[in-house]
């Protein structure tokens, strides 16, 4: 039997009251645990989230040493795209490598469709296990959005300017839409998926989407995330879109049939509600800060928090993921701090 399990971010979520504001980090999973470490010296990414006993310890492995009121699930955001067809590595110090990027609108067509039993049972298994048996705070399950994901299938890897990518949508738009609809449908079942084995909130990752402007977001992605979000809707759990220097794109997102934006760290909690954003927010202290002295995290800390404490309904996170560098004991007195200081 499971002990009692911790709702509290669920309830914020929501946009419900609250005994203190819960937080967890982006890229917690990982990164700067020297646990992990020692697990990746053994495996890759994919061979761990191949593996659901030690996925599973890894997803939670954060939840006991930093006291966070959520697991996120330790995956890729490429995790679903092989069974598309997608020929993609995890290159150590590059990122995701794409092998057959997409290029015309044959290739789009050549792509399949994602059975989340048959392709990523071992991802259901883990989030069965860590639901069922281990965890006592909510598991956030999640998937890159349309555009993140086509970038680097276009790109064949990480980009800097995103101009292959643009370069299609501008030039073939035929080609584009059927890439956002294959790849939002692969994202709705996807997720559904998650949430069928036991996730409680699913968090869209749009990291890069911020390198188009409002107008063309309006037109070439902002359909295909409201089919996703409208779907998505159906299944009554909180979701959550994310992404970076994405403050031009507020606005567009505030419209969305989501629950929770995240906010980066370049705009401020105070500033997105000036702008008009009424959702539920999450972030958004700079990870950079991490590395500084505790006298200013505390005090950025608690300059964010006293923002998002203003209105009911608001989780803490970063506005960003989790950098190697940052000492582990330092997430786990943020976290004490954002509890003890929240609950005044």
């Amino acid at each position: 039997m499971l002990k009692q399990m911790n709702d509290t971010i669920i309830k914020a979520y929501n946009g419900e009251k609250t005994d203190h504001v819960p937080a967890w980090f982006m890229r917690q999973a990982g990164r700067s645990q020297k646990e992990y470490r020692e697990i990746k010296k053994k495996y890759s990414l994919f061979e761990i989230t191949h593996q659901p006993e030690l996925c599973a310890y890894v997803t939670r492995l954060p939840v006991e040493n930093y006291g966070v009121d959520a697991a996120i699930l330790y995956k890729d955001i490429m995790s679903p795209l092989p069974a598309l067809g997608v020929d993609v590595e995890i290159k150590k110090n590059v990122g995701p490598v794409i092998h057959n990027p997409i290029q015309t609108y044959q290739d789009v067509e050549k792509l399949g469709t994602i059975n989340p039993k048959a392709d990523v049972p071992y991802v259901l298994d883990t989030i069965r296990l860590l639901t069922e048996e281990q965890l006592t705070v909510p598991l956030i399950g999640f998937s890159g959005a349309p555009f993140t994901l086509a970038s680097y299938m276009i790109e064949g890897g990480p980009s800097k300017n995103y101009h292959k990518t643009k370069a299609l949508m501008y030039r073939e738009p035929e080609t584009w839409f059927a890439l956002m609809d294959k790849l939002a449908d692969m994202v709705i079942t996807y997720a559904k998926a998650q949430i069928d084995a036991g996730a409680r909130a699913i968090q869209i990752f749009d990291s890069w989407v911020g390198a188009l402007n409002a107008s063309d977001y309006r037109i070439f992605i902002k359909p295909a995330m409201q089919h996703i979000f409208r779907e998505l809707q159906k299944e009554d759990v909180p979701l959550i879109l994310f992404g970076i220097n994405a403050r031009h794109l507020l606005v567009e997102w505030n419209d969305l049939p989501v629950d929770v934006i995240g906010l980066d760290w370049r705009t401020s909690i105070q500033e997105a509600r000036q702008m008009g954003v009424t959702k539920v927010l999450q972030g958004n202290l700079d990870p950079a800060i991490l590395l500084s002295d505790w006298d200013t995290i505390e005090e950025r800390t608690k300059a964010i928090l006293d923002q998002g404490m203003q209105e009911q309904g608001y989780v803490f996170n970063l506005g960003h993921g989790v950098t190697p560098e940052i000492k582990p004991a330092t997430l786990k007195k943020v976290t004490e701090l954002v509890h003890s200081y929240s609950k005044q």
